[in-house]
């Protein structure tokens, strides 16, 4: 049994195209095409099949595809164990995290790890939460978020670890009328101008949640990404958003209330391939931002 037929496969399973594996292992399309028929001649049966334009796995190629993510994941652990006998994890891990956990979660973690042999490189990716996943395949690790659960959306297969889980607010100018509450109901909202999120990502489900409960189509004058543009167009206005309570400053000109009724948080996740977690480095890497997510959820349970 070739294994380097088992590593294909487990790319294919994890890209879902040729082009996609020929780009991630830097070879050409015509060579992972025949890669995969010399994998189905050794092993006698289809491993790919037509599915539109491109291919997908048959049921022989998913169980070989498990199987190669198996000798992946065994071999990562003997590398961990090489690494804990020379005494000290080394290399490059790569973190992708969405920016607003990543600001209260890296810089405690990267100072953690200043006196290893470990190099850090981040990367920032403000997506929808059904896209984090797929980070997943080029990543050590991913920082990934979900109002939901704390396994994120399209994270089957993946080795999922809980960070913190993170309140929601309403956020609002410091001379608007709701801000003189502790908290705000989802019926003091209904009559708001609201700056929203794009479709799909995790802090509009929280204005769904209002809309359900109240029964109100809620007004949304703009859809934003960027959550230090949205505090600008709140402070000094009487629009109103959902901002994430460890990262949103309460000094310029904008308060936080918590939204009464409705639960909303957020959980923050590490994503990982099985393959990858097994790497001493990713877990030291990992172990600091837990550290990081337990020092700054702490006040929040206090």
């Amino acid at each position: 049994m070739d294994v380097h037929h088992l590593e294909l496969l487990r790319e294919f399973a994890l890209r879902g195209s040729v082009t996609a594996v020929a780009e991630a292992t830097y070879r050409t399309p015509s060579a992972v095409s025949q890669q995969l028929k010399a994998a189905q001649r050794e092993f006698g049966m289809a491993l790919v099949e037509p599915d539109g334009r491109g291919l997908r796995l048959t049921e022989a190629g998913r169980v070989l595809a498990e199987g190669g993510a198996s000798v992946a994941a065994a071999v990562e652990r003997v590398r961990a164990q090489w690494d804990s006998f020379r005494g000290e994890p080394s290399g490059t891990v790569t973190v992708a995290s969405l920016p607003s956990a990543a600001t209260f979660l890296m810089a405690p973690a990267l100072r953690d790890l200043e006196d290893t042999s470990i190099t850090v490189c981040c990367s920032d990716f403000d997506i929808a939460e059904a896209e984090f996943a797929g980070l997943a395949a080029d990543s050590d690790i991913v920082i990934a978020h979900s109002f939901t659960s704390v396994r994120p959306a399209g994270a089957e297969g993946l080795t999922v670890v809980p960070l913190v889980r993170e309140p929601l607010d309403i956020a609002m100018a410091a001379e608007h009328p709701l801000a003189a509450q502790d908290s705000v109901s989802p019926g003091d909202l209904v009559d708001s101008d609201w700056i929203g999120v794009p479709l799909g990502f995790p802090f509009d489900t929280v204005r769904q949640a209002v809309e359900r409960v109240t029964g109100a189509e809620l007004r949304v004058v703009q859809r934003l990404r960027d959550n230090r543009l949205i505090e600008s167009l709140i402070a000094g206005s009487r629009r109103i958003a959902v901002l994430p309570r460890f990262t949103t400053p309460v000094d310029g000109g904008v308060v936080l209330r918590e939204l009464a009724e409705i639960p909303s948080r957020r959980h923050i996740s590490a994503v990982m391939r099985p393959d990858k977690a097994e790497r001493l480095a990713v877990r030291r890497v990992l172990e600091a931002v837990q550290r990081a997510a337990a020092e700054v959820e702490r006040p929040a349970r206090g």
